[in-house]
């Protein structure tokens, strides 16, 4: 089963959200906001990942970066809150 992780990072913890193809939510959990701690984290878990993205904020390129060199593939994300209801 393919799945997409979303990471939601504040500055202690990172919550993570898997979510199958099909859009269910598979697993919740939240983890150390390290990329150590990340990677382990999402190398434990079942399923093919297709996409992991990553909020944009003050830890992103550090995570982003940690995340890469660990092998996953990881995203950038950001919201445009200038379209935002």
């Amino acid at each position: 089963m393919r799945v997409f992780v979303g990471l939601d990072v504040s500055l202690a913890k990172t919550a993570i959200c898997m979510v199958s193809e099909h859009g269910k939510i598979v697993k919740e959990a939240q983890v150390a906001s390290e990329p150590e701690a990340l990677a382990s984290w999402i190398g434990e878990q079942n399923g093919s990942i297709a996409a992991i993205g990553l909020e944009a904020g003050p830890l992103s390129q550090w995570l982003h970066s940690g995340l890469s060199e660990a092998g996953l593939d990881v995203v950038l994300m950001e919201i445009d809150r200038s379209r935002a209801p």
